[in-house]
């Protein structure tokens, strides 16, 4: 969701697609880790584990090789960095990643996150929305990685009209916010809340060619769509990935670069990764499964991996 660039009236419902409901992703798909190509790892762990109060779940940095660092809640992975340290930076107008959204269990910990934020790296803070679905607020990391970590409303507070979600952008108060819902038992421990990853935000060359691929082949639903931006999900979610091309129209394929590495989509069993992959291959899109992983590109060289959970 952008930080201030959807208007409550400008979504509109989505023209229907042409995948029978059979080939939609099943509704218990979520997202995964999001892997991140980062310059300067020391760094950037640093700043996920002391800001955004995440753990350091594994870590592997052996025999000179590249380091590898996965970072979460409790068990459950979010962030994984992968060190980069020769490759160029993301130019300005490149498809690539929009934002990776970390969701909240709980007000509670998006508050003690939040006021991490605020102490410890204040000039990274670029907004806040009330999205009618979530309260959202969003930062960059220190390379450049958009961020969202929001909370949601609980699915009854949730508007649909024609099988589509509304969803808008309104003023919400990080004060008021934090003032409401800090709890200082929380406050003194943030890594105990509950996080998951959930929603993969990108920017893409154009919104035609995202539907085509995010709901026609990969078997997403739309869920809001504007001129220049698609929301989808699987299950009735509000959205587990958007497009967006804001900052984008017209980008081609984006070069190997630092920022977004890979996007990762768990699917409940492995019948629904031959369905995905005999549809990516009915689409004419290169897909390769060893067995486990099932990993293809989008239209912008976006990596992508399809996993049972």
């Amino acid at each position: 969701m952008s930080r201030d660039m959807i208007d409550a009236a400008s979504a509109h419902a989505a023209a229907p697609s042409a995948l029978l409901p059979g080939d939609r992703l099943a509704a218990e798909t979520h997202m995964d880790a999001v892997t991140l190509y980062v310059r300067d790892i020391d760094a950037m762990v640093a700043f996920y584990t002391n800001v955004i109060a995440l753990e350091v779940l594994a870590n592997d940095a052996a025999d000179g090789r590249d380091a590898v660092v996965t970072l979460g809640r409790g068990t459950t992975p979010l962030v994984v960095l992968r060190e980069a340290r020769d490759l160029p930076p993301r130019r300005p107008g490149e498809a690539g990643l929009f934002h990776t959204a970390i969701l909240f269990a709980d007000a509670a910990g998006l508050a003690a996150t939040l006021a991490r934020v605020a102490t410890l790296t204040p000039q990274l803070y670029t907004g806040a929305g009330d999205h009618l679905v979530s309260e959202a607020f969003y930062l960059d990391d220190p390379e450049g990685n958009g961020i969202e970590l929001y909370v949601d409303r609980p699915r009854d507070q949730w508007r649909w009209r024609d099988g589509h979600v509304e969803m808008a952008t309104l003023h919400l108060d990080p004060n008021a916010f934090m003032q409401q819902h800090l709890d200082e038992a929380v406050l003194a421990a943030p890594h105990a809340s509950a996080a998951t990853l959930g929603h993969v935000h990108l920017q893409v060359g154009d919104i035609p060619t995202a539907r085509r691929f995010y709901v026609d082949t990969l078997g997403f639903e739309a869920t809001t769509e504007m001129g220049s931006a698609l929301f989808v999900s699987a299950g009735g979610y509000h959205h587990h990935m958007a497009m967006n091309t804001w900052a984008s129209m017209g980008a081609g394929p984006r070069p190997v670069n630092l920022g977004l590495g890979e996007v990762s989509i768990v699917v409940p069993t492995r019948d629904e990764v031959g369905a995905l992959a005999d549809r990516l291959k009915h689409a004419g899109v290169a897909a390769a499964d060893d067995g486990a992983v099932l990993t293809f590109a989008d239209p912008w060289r976006n990596e992508i991996r399809v996993a049972v959970g």
